[in-house]
């Protein structure tokens, strides 16, 4: 019976292992250019063309175009598993990420958070309320959204607890269990 309870556990941990997606596939990641800064490409643009960056953010729109659409993000740092923090102060500036393929812009929502392996193709000026302001602009090679309520749950205060249980049913009749998990 416990033999078949490791089995059990340790087919569901490879199969939700395999569900996952990669925030960098493997296919890009000798691609990019981890050296490079959003703050550098802000800065020059031009400089960094054709390089392949990590870079996340926030939606603030998104705009069906003939070429694909573009979304304007506001950027915001990654933390260590690359996803964007949610203090908007954090955000170094905008930029413009271009997905080849069309994507619907109301399938991508205002606030969906994302982190973009793209390639850098430059600078656009264009209107930002009165004002111009200089683009920095990707070309997207894959797109990862964030969900809202895994955000929410990283950025509640800490301590957190749950408390879980299960049943077991076997050849050698019921077993039960459970516990309480604390994290800080």
């Amino acid at each position: 019976m416990k033999k078949i309870l490791q089995a059990l556990i340790i087919g569901v941990a490879v199969v939700a292992a395999g569900c996952a997606t990669p925030v960098i596939p493997e296919s890009l990641e000798p691609q990019v250019d981890k050296a490079v800064t959003f703050s550098q490409i802000v800065e020059s643009p031009d400089s960094y063309r054709g390089k392949v960056v990590v870079v996340g953010g926030e939606i603030l729109k998104a705009k069906a175009l003939k070429g694909g659409t573009q979304l304007e993000v506001l950027q915001l740092p990654l933390d260590s598993d690359q996803e964007p923090v949610t203090d908007r102060m954090e955000s170094k500036g905008r930029f413009l990420a271009l997905q080849k393929e069309f994507l619907d812009p109301a399938t991508i929502a205002e606030g969906t958070r994302v982190t973009v392996v793209g390639e850098v193709t430059g600078s656009s000026v264009e209107k930002m309320d009165e004002a111009d302001y200089r683009f920095p602009t990707l070309n997207v090679k894959h797109l990862h959204r964030w969900d809202a309520k895994r955000a929410e749950e990283r950025s509640a205060p800490g301590p957190w607890w749950n408390v879980f249980g299960g049943v077991g049913f076997g050849g050698g009749g019921t077993r039960s269990g459970g516990g309480i998990s604390i994290g800080f």
